[in-house]
Parts: C-alpha cells; sequence; structure tokens
C-alpha cells in the first residue's frame, strides 16, 4: 500500500503549525481554562471574577511559571491531534473527490468529511485531552505529571468528556469548511492556472491565513460554545477545599453539569469565558492556518524528497 503524500504533507504541516501556536499562546490558554472551569456551586463562590483574576492569582502565589503546567501534554495532544485531522480531512477529502469524479467538494460533504476526520481524533486523543484539562485547572504548582494524572482513576475516568467531545467535532468542522469554501473561491484562478502542471499546492498569503482562519473560527467557536465550557466543567481538576469536605463526589455528567450551571449561573453562565474563548481559539487558529499554509511548500518539496529516495530504493531493492 502506498503513502498517501499529499495527505502526509498536509497533516505534517498542521501538526508542526499546532505545536508552534501551542507553545506560544499557552499561558492564555491556562487562565481561559481555569476561569472556564469555575462554576457556581452551592457551597462554594467563583474563585475568578474575569480573566485577570486568574493571572493576578499566579503573580500573586510567585507561580508564574505555573501558567506553563501541562505544557508538554497539551503539545503532545496538539501534534498527534492536528496529525491525525489533517491527515483525515486530506485524505477522505480526496477519497470522496475521486468516488464522486469532482473537482471540488460542497458545503455539506465538507461538513460530513471534516465531522469524519473530527471524530476519529476525538476517540484517539481523549485521554490527553481529559489529562492537560486537569493539569491545567489544578491549583497553581501542584499539577500532576502525565502518567499520575491519567492513572489515578480508571480508563473510564481518562474519557471524561468523550460524548460532549464528539458533539464538537462540530466546531472545527464548520471551521475549516468556512476556511476551505473562503480558500477555494479565492485562490480559483491560481488553482486552475496551475491544473496542468505537476507543482506544488497554491498558499495563501501569511495575512490572508490569518484573517480567515480567525473569521472561521470566531463563527465556529460563537456556535458551539455552551458545549466548549461544560467540557471543560467536566474534565476539571476538583479544588482543594471540594476534595476535602467531600470524600466521594458524583462523577459529572453532560446533563448534570448543564442542569448545575443553568440553576447557579443562570442562561448567561453558559457563555461564561466566551470573550477568553474567542480570543485563545482565534488566535491559536490563526497561527495554526498562517503557519501552515507558509510551511505547506517547504514539506511538499520534503515530501516529494521522501517519494523520490522510496522509489529509488525499491527500485534498487527489485534489481538487486
Amino acid at each position: 500500500m502506498e503513502l498517501d503524500f499529499e495527505s502526509l504533507a498536509e497533516a505534517t504541516s498542521g501538526a508542526i503549525g499546532a505545536l508552534f501556536s501551542t507553545t506560544i499562546l499557552y499561558p492564555l490558554d491556562t487562565c481561559k481554562t481555569k476561569f472556564q472551569a469555575d462554576a457556581r456551586s452551592p457551597n462554594h463562590l467563583p474563585r475568578y471574577r474575569n480573566l485577570s483574576d486568574v493571572l493576578w492569582e499566579a503573580v500573586r502565589k510567585g507561580q508564574i511559571l505555573s501558567l506553563y503546567q501541562g505544557l508538554g501534554t497539551k503539545n503532545l495532544q496538539s501534534v498527534i491531534q492536528q496529525f491525525i485531522y489533517f491527515y483525515g480531512y486530506s485524505f477522505f477529502k480526496r477519497l470522496y473527490l475521486k468516488k464522486s469524479n469532482s473537482k471540488s467538494m460542497g458545503t455539506k460533504a465538507n461538513l460530513i468529511v471534516a465531522a469524519a476526520a473530527g471524530a476519529c481524533t476525538v476517540l484517539i486523543t481523549q485521554p490527553l485531552d481529559t489529562a492537560s484539562s486537569k493539569m491545567q485547572t489544578s491549583d497553581f504548582g501542584k499539577s500532576k505529571g502525565l502518567w499520575t494524572t491519567l492513572s489515578e482513576g480508571n480508563w473510564r475516568d481518562a474519557f471524561d468528556g468523550v460524548g460532549i467531545s464528539l458533539l464538537l467535532t462540530a466546531n472545527p468542522s464548520i471551521q475549516y469548511t468556512v476556511f476551505d469554501q473562503l480558500k477555494n473561491k479565492l485562490l480559483i484562478r491560481r488553482l486552475a492556472k496551475n491544473s496542468d502542471s505537476d507543482s506544488s499546492p497554491v498558499a495563501l498569503s501569511a495575512s490572508t491565513a490569518f484573517f480567515m482562519g480567525a473569521l472561521s473560527k470566531t463563527i465556529a467557536t460563537c456556535l458551539t460554545y455552551p458545549a466548549i465550557r461544560c467540557k471543560v466543567v467536566i474534565q476539571a481538576a476538583e479544588r482543594e477545599e471540594e476534595n476535602s469536605t467531600q470524600a466521594k463526589k458524583a462523577p459529572k455528567t453532560v446533563s448534570g453539569v448543564f442542569y448545575n450551571i443553568w440553576k447557579h449561573e443562570g442562561i448567561l453562565g453558559y457563555f461564561k469565558g466566551l470573550e477568553a474563548q474567542i480570543l485563545k481559539a482565534v488566535l491559536s487558529s490563526a497561527l495554526l492556518l498562517m503557519i501552515k499554509e507558509k510551511i505547506t511548500k517547504t514539506t511538499w518539496v520534503l515530501m516529494l524528497a521522501l517519494r523520490k529516495y522510496l522509489f529509488v530504493t525499491k527500485t534498487r531493492l527489485k534489481t538487486a
């Protein structure tokens, strides 16, 4: 079975873009996640009034570096997640175009392909997603390592929020569908000029990719945010005072979290931290897509070199 080099190039450039964007924006991501996870309950008032409260708590406790707690796990998750997603998306897209004998995908087909790629990604990376959320929402300076975090409960605990994560595959589906449609319209003339030549894929400029990435992610985030916040609450680490006052807590469920937010925070509670989520998600997505677009050609050249090397090696083995 031959490697799908085009899908592999897309996946590699997407993973590298995810690594850079995650690392650059990680302190903001930590503040955002802790703020979202700060759900009101009958016995405990919210710890944070706004996003800046999280930052000032780290400063006050002398734990600035704790804003990076769980960075290694998050980077591992991001690289694997984006590699699988971009490979799956590119693979399913090429398969659809081949089977349908079409030159482009419509919006409906694009959503289905993106959702399929997202579902594969969630099922493989959910334990890392759960672990990174628990590490980020632990008290500053008291985050545990990846293996310790995963081994504290059973494997079912490692898949906390998997159902809502599958539901949230609609987020990247919407995002990349909007991005892909805008990109196709913008590059249709240049793609037509290169249709008869075996050249590298046409890439967007950095500024255009950044703007289009920001716009597509904003639309997706606004539409799916209530589910995003509920997932963070489900996966969050328990506060120290909660652990000390309750020996055993009932597991968090999607319905339970939705009801608790409605009861104690009202409808606006479903949108707590929306501004922070949009800021982080838009910057992260825009940086990822900008970096991905800029390194796509380089990655494509490397993949062509790899394909040539494998072909030469295979030919030599046959003639030996």
